[in-house]
């Protein structure tokens, strides 16, 4: 198992990121709030879980490894591949999650593009005594460091990787962005859930 990359970034894209480790570029799939704080050129660490299938191997990639254990648990349940669980990850931390699992809270989880109401209440007897209880109050997002990149157009790329069409993206941009000149440094993981409980209120 691969526990682990470290390396420079040398490309990040819709869904994934590049990390060059000892001269081979790993492709390594993770959530918009990750991809959202990394910078090329720049050395990243990321936790990672190896998804065998048959016809291929795919390497997902995580900020530490209470996301990779809590991705681990997620993408086990019936019904619930890698995918939809990384997508539960780009919406939740992995805190806010044992925090909406423990209160039984459907709102937290229907959030997440591609999960419903029944789906969502059969998840949370899933995973009610798998997750764990929470540790305690949810972490704040740490602020992503400024790049070439524009708050904005991190933001819009993250909704756009999380299925939601260009317009949908363009609008819940411009919802948060007074929240966004609010704040000295914006955070994107904050701004990015922010805008993803607009989208589900607008659905």
């Amino acid at each position: 198992m691969i526990a682990f990359v470290q390396g420079p970034v040398a490309a990040v894209g819709a869904g994934v990121a590049v990390v060059e480790v000892g001269g081979v570029g790993m492709a390594v799939q993770c959530t918009p709030s990750t991809l959202a704080a990394l910078r090329v050129g720049e050395v990243a660490r990321l936790a990672t879980s190896l998804v065998v299938r048959e016809d291929s191997l795919t390497l997902f990639g995580f900020a530490d490894d209470d996301e990779r254990a809590t991705f681990e648990v997620l993408q086990a349940a019936p019904g619930v591949g890698p995918k939809l669980a990384q997508a539960i990850l780009g919406v939740h931390s992995p805190e806010a999650l044992r925090v909406a699992v423990a209160a039984g809270d459907e709102k937290a989880l229907i959030a997440v593009p591609g999960i419903g109401k029944a789906k969502a209440a059969k998840l949370l007897l899933e995973y009610k005594d798998k997750l764990g209880a929470p540790h305690g109050t949810v972490p704040a997002q740490k602020p992503v460091a400024s790049g070439p990149a524009p708050w904005h157009e991190q933001l819009h790329s993250a909704l756009v990787g999380l299925g939601y069409a260009p317009r949908e993206a363009d609008e819940a941009v411009s919802r948060v962005t007074p929240d966004a000149e609010a704040q000295a440094v914006p955070d994107v993981g904050a701004l990015l859930r922010l805008a993803l409980r607009g989208l589900n209120r607008a659905r």
